[in-house]
């Protein structure tokens, strides 16, 4: 497994693991939120996911996930569940190409923040991910005086 970490040239917003199968899906996904200030890591899949996350001594910290659910291996579900279950703090935002009110119901109940519907706007993926990151809860207001 590869990992890929794209910097912004711009000041950091925050850090973000894209994680889809489609190859054109993520680079256009990794592309525009690394141009607009988000550092970004990549996997191919839930497995290649929690392999980035928990690679060497450190586990990789991030400040959101953007997660598709239709995935080979390990798919959407499955990596969320874990995401949920080792990162609770981290929240999770799905980008899928099928549509389904009922699962996307059940993965807000389970706690992902955002359902987004393939094809998507470059602003509104922006703008619900800028937002996710500010929720992340790690560290936030831990050395506040």
């Amino acid at each position: 497994m590869t990992l890929h970490l794209h910097d912004s040239t711009n000041e950091r917003l925050g850090r973000v693991l894209v994680v889809d199968d489609e190859e054109s899906i993520r680079r256009i996904v990794v592309r525009s939120l690394t141009r607009s200030g988000f550092e970004v890591v990549e996997a191919e899949n839930g497995e290649h996911a929690i392999a980035a996350l928990n690679a060497g001594d450190n586990p990789l910290m991030v400040d959101a996930i953007l997660c598709d659910i239709q995935m080979p291996k390990i798919n959407g579900h499955e990596a969320i569940a874990y995401f949920r279950a080792q990162y609770p703090g981290v929240p999770i935002v799905v980008l899928t190409g099928y549509p389904e009110v009922d699962r996307a119901v059940g993965l807000m109940r389970a706690g992902v923040m955002d359902y987004l519907v393939k094809p998507i706007s470059k602003d509104d993926l922006v703008t619900v991910v800028a937002k996710a990151v500010e929720g992340h809860e790690i560290l936030k207001d831990q050395f506040a005086v």
